[in-house]
């Protein structure tokens, strides 16, 4: 707009000068298009360099736009982006001050280049590889990453990828679903939601998941089975060879959920986001929806390293005991998880990490020998299955109310927790919370911006702090 704005100004001045001012004699395209004004400090040419610099900004502008972006044409935004060093050259020659206000930012911009570059990244991190994939339901990949032993984040941050063999051009951010304790590796779980996520997705799924040379495994096993058939007369050899290359074939279809693989990648971060908040808030409602569990994940995680390392061991009787965590470690009283799925197959992703929560809650309780009211709550909802209140689904919920109750376990996850179906109601949800009075309430939330939306509208109304954190 600014630009228009600047352009259409010399455009009216060049007609009035051309219609007011006859006596100059010059037309308004010998001022737009030529030397002839004399117009800027190189060589008169004011005027001349304006049109490139609007049409490198128009192209620049148009490329960033969400359809290009979003549509599978990410480098056709890369590299129309880079025009932005011969636009920067053109508008030092156009305006005699702009280096003036140009010099410090570039100055700040070229030394931060340097540093996020692979070069100085090699030196810092040293070289990163995937090192295990898992490609989980719905599109989702599991991705675990070698991580450098200088490489320090906060549970819910996010990191730059790149995969030069995918292609060399592309970072995109990823929140970071593993917890800081964790050593040696660093989690991503990545969602197919565009053009390069489906590359990696595809890319993934088409490699071999025995090893890097299975032409070599193979003449391997065939060596076997000549020496097993050497053994058994009246068995022919192809036939054991046949049997080895359908054995093969089925461990490497076994192998495809979750397979060791060594492809190098390139990281960029961490960056923060609002969820480092997280351990300074007294009572912390974690919503993630659908993929947007990730950071909630990692600092599920990571409140309950913190809370083993609260152990204690008596050093007479050896008995060992939870204490009381710091408030300069972690202020948090209370969690409550809620996490929002469409249907039963995105539960996969960390139904896992959720048992394993449930069940060290319950060591907790059964080493201190009473009761203890948890630390984490959690809650789920899959707003694909019918509530109890519609009666298409009455009969399905009662069943399974049934089988909860029976068996303690949610035939759904097989975790402890029952899933809701339906829809939150957050006014009931946040009306208990509120109830418990643990302290000041802060609802982290990561998901889609519309429901992000309906959570703050209930968060104000209970005067419960928000922060949020779109995909």
């Amino acid at each position: 707009v600014s630009a228009a704005i600047h352009v259409g100004g010399h455009i009216a001045h060049a007609v009035y000068v051309q219609t007011v001012t006859p006596e100059k004699n010059m037309t308004a395209v010998d001022i737009l298009f030529t030397q002839k004004a004399n117009m800027g400090w190189v060589a008169g040419t004011a005027y001349i360099t304006g049109w490139p610099i609007l049409g490198i900004l128009i192209i620049m502008t148009i490329c960033s736009l969400p359809f290009v972006r979003r549509g599978g044409h990410f480098e056709v935004f890369y590299w129309t982006h880079m025009l932005y060093v011969p636009f920067w050259i053109i508008l030092i020659i156009h305006a005699e001050v702009f280096w003036y206000y140009l010099i410090l930012p570039l100055i700040m911009f070229i030394i931060e280049k340097i540093l996020g570059s692979r070069l100085i990244k090699k030196a810092r991190y040293g070289d990163i590889f995937v090192t295990e994939v898992g490609l989980l339901p719905s599109g989702v990949c599991h991705l675990v990453i070698s991580r450098p032993d200088n490489f320090r984040y906060r549970p819910g941050d996010y990191i730059f990828l790149q995969i030069p063999a995918i292609a060399k051009f592309e970072w995109h951010p990823f929140t970071i679903s593993s917890a800081p304790e964790m050593k040696g590796h660093i989690w991503l779980h990545v969602r197919t939601a565009g053009h390069w996520t489906k590359q990696l997705y595809e890319y993934f799924s088409a490699i071999d998941p025995i090893q890097e040379n299975p032409d070599k495994e193979l003449k391997m096993r065939q060596r076997k089975s000549h020496a097993r058939a050497s053994w058994m007369p009246g068995k022919r050899q192809s036939q054991f060879k046949i049997k080895d290359k359908e054995e093969l074939q089925a461990e490497k279809r076994i192998a495809q959920i979750m397979k060791k693989v060594h492809v190098k990648c390139h990281i960029d971060g961490p960056y923060g986001t609002a969820t480092r908040e997280i351990f300074e808030t007294e009572h912390a409602v974690l919503v993630g929806a659908g993929i947007g569990v990730t950071p909630m994940a990692s600092i599920l995680q990571s409140i309950m390293y913190r809370y083993k390392e609260s152990k204690r061991v008596c050093p007479n009787c050896k008995f060992s005991f939870y204490g009381v965590i710091p408030e300069s470690v972690m202020k948090l009283k209370k969690v409550h998880f809620i996490w929002i799925n469409r249907d039963q197959k995105s539960f996969e992703w960390f139904v896992g990490l959720l048992n394993k929560i449930e069940k060290e809650q319950i060591d907790v309780a059964f080493e201190e020998g009473k009761d203890l009211e948890k630390v984490i709550d959690i809650t789920l909802y899959m707003t694909a299955a019918k509530a109890k209140t519609d009666i298409r689904g009455a009969g399905l919920q009662m069943a399974l109310s049934i089988i909860h109750r029976r068996d303690k376990k949610d035939l759904i996850t097989g975790l402890s927790t029952r899933t809701q179906a339906g829809r939150p109601n957050w006014n009931e949800i946040f009306s208990k919370i509120s109830e418990e009075r643990k302290g000041k309430v802060k609802v982290f939330f990561c998901g889609a911006p519309q429901l992000g939306q309906v959570v703050k509208k209930a968060c104000m109304k209970f005067d419960f702090r928000f922060r949020k954190e779109n995909f």
